[in-house]
């Protein structure tokens, strides 16, 4: 009699957990352990650096008054009136303020009216400026239309060195009374030789 082939059973399908999966490019491979992997990038970002503090700004409202002596290290805008001194890193006066008293400041932008000395190394007169009184600068840069009566005291290398001090100070002193004057011998004529007497007879 025949025989009933006997049916070869299907082969089983495999199983996702058989088939390997490639590891992706930014994960660490298995067979690397987690720590090392984030050792290198905790090595390639630095720490943030410190801000250094900001100077502060300040400004002055145009409808304030203020009376007194005003220093500071920081940026000052002056809108209203300032009766006194003013010592700042930079000031800025506005087109509305006014400065009654000297100003001191590494730079000093002056678009509204300032009676008094001006001492900068960075000096700015806007058109609408009106200055009266000494400015000594390193720089100073006037526009067209700035007012200002008064002096250009330049300085150079943080000292003060007007034209008048050094010729002055180049100038020989005067003779004290009773020493004697020296005057210069003329070297166009030869000196007489000695033993010698010469007589000057006047041309007939």
């Amino acid at each position: 009699m025949f025989n009933k082939p006997k049916n070869n059973p299907p082969p089983q399908a495999k199983s996702r957990s058989d088939v390997p999966v490639p590891p992706l490019p930014d994960l660490p491979s298995p067979g690397q352990s987690s720590g090392a992997a984030s050792a290198p990038q905790a090595a390639a970002a630095p720490a943030p650096a410190p801000a250094a503090p900001a100077r502060g700004s300040s400004v002055l409202a145009r409808d304030l008054v203020f009376e007194g002596n005003i220093s500071g290290d920081g940026e000052l805008t002056i809108d209203g009136q300032v009766k006194g001194d003013v010592r700042v890193n930079r000031l800025i006066v506005g087109d509305t303020g006014s400065v009654e008293g000297s100003v001191q400041a590494e730079a000093v932008d002056v678009r509204g009216r300032v009676v008094g000395a001006v001492n900068g190394q960075q000096v700015r007169l806007l058109s609408t400026a009106y200055v009266d009184g000494d400015i000594n600068h390193e720089q100073l840069a006037i526009e067209v239309g700035a007012y200002f009566q008064g002096r250009c005291l330049q300085n150079r290398g943080g000292q003060t060195a007007p034209a008048q001090a050094q010729t002055q100070a180049q100038a020989p002193a005067p003779a004290a009374a009773g020493a004697p004057v020296v005057t210069p011998a003329l070297t166009s004529a030869p000196p007489a030789p000695q033993g010698e007497v010469v007589n000057l007879k006047p041309t007939a």
